[in-house]
């Protein structure tokens, strides 16, 4: 075989595996629709490298291994943009929206309602990519909208952006963007960070805008970056094939149209974009982001919204640096900075010792924070946070605030760390921390007035006892006024004392006196789930039940008996018997008992036999004569197991009306599908 054959072989498959590539990578980053796995893709990238190192000369700039990065950068060069890098006024309430709507009408002079489009405000870092004759020239970031930083060697790094574009297209092309980082590849990237000793980022934005300034290009090759397209800057020439375009101007007459024509060349565009009509419709849409944002896979900040009509846009034109066809509408931020005042400690029901942030009142995430959980003694350590920092807090939507990070530069001189106390709070007695776990915990058991209230409402919640009228304020009254210190002293409360506490009246206490009689006979299993036992949740009560059948002999279990209940481990099983172990936990069981109360018995199940023994069952849908828990009790009752999402674990999917993706994904596994009818057929087999 001759050399030139070779050769021109290796040109062949070469050509072939970019152009294959180049496809996976836009129905990877544009499409969001893979054709091949991650494994398969990785294959042909190995086999484009080995075949442009052993042919040199077919090695070019825009080839896919090229993306790899190169040699460090001494310096970020200097961008001017030809076309002005503009930023966006900003709205936050509804009327500003409706001010907006209507100055763009009267600078149109027209009644009719205009067109908008409305797309996502990305919380990244605004990237300038400037393609000459469909090929990436060069890149830079936003800087003061004039002149940006040279990022080109970096940028080139960034699968998501085509180093060549697909299509027709002019001569020049800028497009202009947002590069990100997903949260799932943040998490990532701070979990590898912290493995290797380095600075862990404060937020996906910051991470982004982080990795594109690294002088090392390789370092940013390391780094999952995505890009999505929003708008456009320089566009020189005419593109092949769009004869009716003037010179220089965009293709298309619209934005939708434009951002259509973007993706097409194999530039990623958010999805999440839509045409509205008027300011009802744009606040419509504002509502709609807010109430999914939370499980979009990247942060954003607000939305925004821009004239359609590209001629409309140029007859409003700008204002200062801001267009006036378009408009930022902010949600509140989810960051802000204060002062860290304190670290105290709060008891959960099973004595875990959790550190509480007291800061300095901050408006953050729509709420004005003055607490932020700091999880556990580590977790200080670790953000090395210290009593007097600012910290960086965080509240996204319903999440729970949380303290972020310090700012070291900001450290006061009398700033000084946290020590966990060595006794309770609210009990006195010894906090311990055992070896293989990161909780601290009060050892004061029932003892402990905060664990009695948070045991109590846990007892009294509808998955336990179900103790309707028992919330927290009559709980911290009984605990306080020392007339319950136990679950057994609920049963032994008169109408008459409790219609003299706050906000009881006599038929309040009445009917609370009623509700907690209507739980003297409780199912075994909830009386268990009740007790508030560690590591011990609804589920495995109903196991505990259906194997022992008794309470005595729940709480008389060796461990290894207590291993052989479904899904109980070690831990689980040492957790039970200890609790049992203790004689203030038996004291309470016993009193319960003087009390009246009077656990049922269950019918002791063996799991491995019938035809549903030990099966797993998922249930979805409405049917047409049982509940969802009718229908589980039946199945548990006979050995089966019912759990909430479909796996390939699954042996049966018992669906009806109405079912949805669960059905779906039974399918898709290929899992038995019952109806009710054929449920009921399978538990009489």
């Amino acid at each position: 075989m001759s050399a030139d054959y070779e050769f021109d072989q290796a040109a062949k498959r070469v050509a072939e595996l970019r152009t294959e590539l180049a496809l996976h990578n836009m129905r990877y980053y544009v499409l969001d629709d893979p054709l091949i796995s991650d494994a398969e893709y990785d294959a042909l990238f190995a086999e484009l490298v080995a075949l442009e190192q052993a042919h040199p000369q077919l090695a070019t700039s825009d080839s896919p291994t090229q993306r790899v990065g190169g040699a460090p950068l001494s310096a970020f060069g200097s961008v001017r943009h030809a076309v002005p890098m503009l930023s966006l006024n900003n709205a936050f309430e509804d009327e500003d929206i409706e001010a907006f709507d209507k100055r763009v009408r009267d600078g149109l002079e027209t009644e009719q309602s205009v067109d908008y489009v409305c797309e996502l405000k990305l919380d990244g870092l605004a990237v300038s990519l400037r393609y000459e004759h469909g090929r990436l020239a060069r890149a830079a970031t936003r800087g003061d909208g004039q002149t940006g930083e040279d990022i080109t060697a970096n940028i080139r790094t960034v699968r998501a952006i085509p180093l060549t574009l697909h299509g027709p297209v002019p001569e020049v092309l800028e497009v202009r963007g947002e590069v990100l980082l997903f949260r799932k590849d943040f998490e990532r990237l701070n979990d590898a960070q912290r493995e290797t000793g380095d600075k862990v980022f404060i937020n996906p934005r910051n991470a982004a805008a982080g990795s594109l300034r690294q002088l090392d290009p390789r370092i940013t090759a390391r780094r999952p970056l995505r890009f999505f397209a929003y708008g456009w800057g320089e566009i020189r020439g005419v593109a092949p094939g769009m004869a009716d375009a003037a010179a220089d101007q965009p293709p298309f007459d619209t934005q939708a149209g434009m951002l259509d024509w973007l993706q097409q060349l194999g530039i990623p565009v958010n999805r999440e974009r839509r045409v509205a009509s008027g300011a009802a419709e744009l606040l419509a849409f504002y509502r709609h982001v807010e109430k999914v944002r939370t499980g979009l896979p990247y942060d954003i900040d607000g939305v925004v919204y821009k004239v359609n009509r590209l001629d409309d846009q140029r007859r409003l034109g700008f204002v200062s640096r801001a267009p006036r066809f378009a408009i930022a509408h902010k949600f509140p931020a989810e960051e802000a900075t204060t002062e860290l005042l304190d670290i105290e400690v709060q008891v959960g029901r099973t004595g875990a010792i959790t550190p509480v942030a007291r800061l300095k009142p901050v408006f953050v995430g729509g709420v004005t924070v003055t607490n932020a959980t700091l999880h556990n003694e580590d977790e200080i350590e670790r953000k090395d946070l210290r009593i007097g920092d600012t910290v960086v807090v965080r509240r996204a939507g319903d999440v729970i605030p949380e303290v972020v990070t310090a700012v070291p530069d900001r450290r006061p001189a009398d700033a000084r760390k946290f020590v966990m106390p060595t006794e309770c709070p609210v009990c006195g007695s010894a906090i311990e921390r055992p070896e293989e776990e990161i909780i601290a915990r009060c050892t004061g058991g029932l003892f402990c007035a905060a664990q009695r209230k948070q045991a109590l409402w846990h007892a009294a919640q509808r998955r336990a006892l179900d103790i309707e009228g028992l919330g927290e304020k009559l709980i911290d009254q009984l605990v306080e006024r020392g007339r319950v210190r136990t679950l057994a002293d609920l049963y032994t409360l008169a109408e008459e004392e409790l219609a003299g506490l706050d906000r009881m009246g006599e038929k309040s206490a009445r009917n609370l006196i009623e509700a907690i009689a209507a739980t003297r006979q409780p199912p075994l299993g909830r009386f268990l789930f009740a007790l508030g036992i560690r590591h011990v949740g609804e589920s495995t009560a109903r196991d505990l039940a259906r194997c022992f059948g008794r309470l005595d002999a729940v709480m008389n279990a060796p461990e290894n008996e207590l291993l052989a209940v479904p899904d109980v481990g070690p831990i689980v099983a040492a957790s039970i018997h200890r609790f049992f172990a203790e004689p203030h936990n038996r004291e309470v069981v016993a009193e319960l008992l003087r009390n009246g109360v009077e656990p049922g018995t269950e019918t002791v199940v063996d799991r491995t036999a019938g035809p549903i023994g030990g099966k797993i069952f998922v249930l979805t849908g409405t049917l047409p004569t049982l509940t969802r828990d009718e229908a589980a009790d039946l199945i548990r009752a006979a050995g089966g197991k019912v759990t909430g999402s479909v796996s390939k674990k699954t042996h049966y999917v018992v669906a009806g009306e109405d079912a949805g993706s669960k059905l779906a994904k039974a399918q898709e596994l290929g899992i038995a599908v019952l109806d009710e009818d054929g449920l009921k057929a399978l538990l009489q087999a």
